[in-house]
């Protein structure tokens, strides 16, 4: 049983669709056998009671693991002067509280016949037990004299394995020699779905190895969204690397087993994992070894950078035009310029830094996390604080609402980031904070990654901190695995949110470095080389304006639902007046094309010379 009586279940997993009054009668006061006061003046009842009544209300209990669910018990609402209780109810499940399943009896919806009084337990099993994270309880019916009150307690038992594989995972620490050769027999053992390839080298000459995973490896498909997850830019912060290394043979095997949520994962994403960004670093902390490494051996690069840092900083870049209102006339909001000096050869940028630079560039990457360590929770965009001298404060990007519900997504479905029970790694309580921050907040940065990812390209990068112990030890991988593996398959699945489509020309050719804008989101991004583009939004209406050198603006409104799966969302845009004439001009080497010069015959005899008088001399 998840016990709520005994608080095997906190009061931070009980959720509610409304609540009467959120402390009086939320929905931690919705356990099993709860009891209201004695008095009149005693504020708390025993009851979670719904703010209004109507179909439409549930009370959900996140079990923080997967679960085999098997019943429901349920009672009224504990009340000396009030008769509430439900009369019927419907129970829906979930693995990430975004998409739900109803419990059916073969097509129709399964029913379950609730209280008939207030106190008396009533005992529903399930047909077929169900295994699921999340769980709710939708009251249909009620005491027509009553609201929707009742408590409540969930029958099931939690399952250590949250995914049954279909072969054990290598759980251990991996060599440079050791992660090339896991990464070969991911390869060997999924040929058709797997890629590798190297971005670059490091600064003592190691490659920067990934692996590509999709349907048809190498090839840039339209329509299919570019995802990546890299790891290791502090090279003792191994604990990334080798999730990435567990992900990709897991992934391998259970699309291998024909596991649903995978298969569709590869065919509608192109997942690109690096890693090890900084395998020098990661060499000298595996030298000495999980205890002695310390906090910091093997954080730089082997020249000494702090890879994750070593970005330009386009946030003052930005602010600087944005305060002198050159946007968006002089410069654009978006795809912000690297400035000459970063490229320069003197200039202090790592190898890895160069590398990542250039694979950032080249393939059009819509969603991004790097995974570091000594923390849990995750950060998201700014990094860097906006007022000079400020070492915490809140710094939103235009699309914060974008990038909250994106660092929610992955801490929510971790199964200790929002456990408000565990211990906090070193001083802060980010479990209140749902597991999530803004990078600002928590310690300004300039040059990170996120931030450069955000402005320079059309990618939204997060930082994902996956546990307090930088390097723990191989023992333990199994369990941080349990503790990441749904986070980073949802995390993935949210590539597939918000609107994307293509820019069309008139005779149906894509166009390449168009920009779609969002009206109130002060962030466009561009279409890629063959026309196609993603867009991540939140659910709701957007007005879209597509702008294209060359062609006249095209805008339209774009809706974007719950569900997982990107609103399809094209244009088609026709050339300007003024950019045919440029086209006809160059054909003809940028001369004016030249006709005879033809007049009206009114002002050919105006212009025509009359006859000349000659003086006659007389004498």
């Amino acid at each position: 049983s998840t016990n709520h009586v005994t608080l095997k279940i906190d009061d931070f997993q009980l959720h509610a669709s409304t609540d009467e009054t959120a402390t009086v009668l939320g929905a931690h006061r919705g356990r099993l056998n709860i009891q209201a006061g004695l008095y009149d003046d005693d504020l708390y009842d025993g009851a979670w009671c719904a703010g209004r009544n109507d179909p439409l209300q549930w009370l959900e209990v996140d079990a923080r693991r997967l679960t085999k669910f098997t019943g429901v018990i349920t009672q009224g609402r504990s009340s000396l002067w009030s008769s509430d209780w439900v009369t019927s109810y419907k129970v829906l499940v979930s693995n990430d509280s975004h998409t739900w399943v109803t419990l059916k009896n073969g097509s129709q919806d399964l029913i379950f016949i609730g209280n008939k009084e207030k106190e008396i337990p009533v005992l529903n099993m399930f047909p077929v037990a169900v295994v699921a994270r999340y769980i709710r309880v939708n009251p249909r019916s009620w005491f027509n004299r009553g609201s929707i009150c009742m408590r409540v307690e969930i029958l099931g038992c939690p399952i250590r394995n949250e995914i049954t594989t279909t072969d054990n995972l290598d759980f251990k620490h991996h060599s440079y020699k050791e992660m090339r050769h896991l990464m070969k027999v991911v390869n060997e053992k999924c040929p058709n779905i797997t890629r590798i390839y190297n971005i670059g080298k490091s600064h003592s000459g190691q490659k920067l190895y990934a692996i590509e995973i999709s349907d048809n490896p190498g090839e840039h498909e339209r329509g299919e969204p570019e995802f990546r997850y890299t790891a290791g830019s502090h090279g003792n912060e191994v604990l990334g690397r080798e999730l990435l290394l567990l992900l990709m043979q897991f992934m391998c095997q259970e699309y291998l087993s024909g596991s649903p949520r995978i298969r569709h994962l590869v065919h509608e994403t192109r997942i690109h994992l690096l890693p090890s960004v900084n395998p020098d670093g990661y060499d000298k902390a595996l030298e000495v070894g999980s205890e002695l490494s310390g906090w910091s051996l093997g954080r730089w690069s082997q020249d000494g950078v702090d890879i994750h840092h070593n970005f330009p900083d386009l946030n003052s870049i930005l602010w600087e035009a944005e305060t002198k209102k050159w946007i968006p006339r002089k410069m654009l909001n978006h795809h912000v310029p690297i400035p000459e000096w970063y490229q320069s050869k003197n200039s202090t940028v790592a190898a890895e830094t160069r590398a990542l630079v250039s694979w950032m560039e080249k393939i059009p990457f819509v969603l991004g996390g790097n995974l570091q360590g000594g923390e849990l929770v995750v950060t998201f965009p700014y990094d860097r604080t906006r007022s000079q001298g400020v070492s915490r404060e809140q710094t939103p990007t235009p699309d914060d609402h974008v990038f909250r519900w994106l660092a929610f997504s992955y801490a929510s479905t971790h199964r200790l980031m929002t456990d408000a029970r565990r211990r906090v790694c070193h001083t802060e309580d980010f479990a209140k904070e749902d597991g999530t921050i803004n990078g600002a907040s928590w310690h300004t940065a300039a040059g990170s990654m996120n931030d450069f990812s955000y402005l320079h390209t059309n990618c939204f990068e997060l930082s994902m901190y996956v546990g307090c112990d930088k390097f723990p030890h191989e023992s333990e991988l199994a369990e941080e695995w349990e503790n990441n593996r749904e986070s980073l398959l949802v995390f993935m699945e949210q590539v597939h949110r918000g609107i994307k489509g293509m820019v069309w020309d008139m005779q149906g050719r894509g166009i390449a470095n168009a920009i779609i804008q969002v009206e109130g989101i002060g962030h466009d991004i561009r279409t890629a080389a063959d026309g196609d583009y993603w867009r991540l939004l939140n659910p709701g209406e957007y007005s879209i304006t597509v702008r294209a050198e060359g062609y006249s603006a095209s805008s339209k409104v774009c809706e974007v639902g719950y569900d997982i799966g990107a609103t399809r969302c094209d244009f088609t845009v026709s050339r300007t007046n003024l950019s045919r004439i440029k086209e006809i001009m160059e054909r003809y080497n940028k001369q004016p094309i030249r006709q005879p010069l033809r007049l009206p015959v009114r002002q050919l005899q105006a212009r025509r010379p009359g006859p000349r008088h000659r003086r006659v001399r007389t004498s």
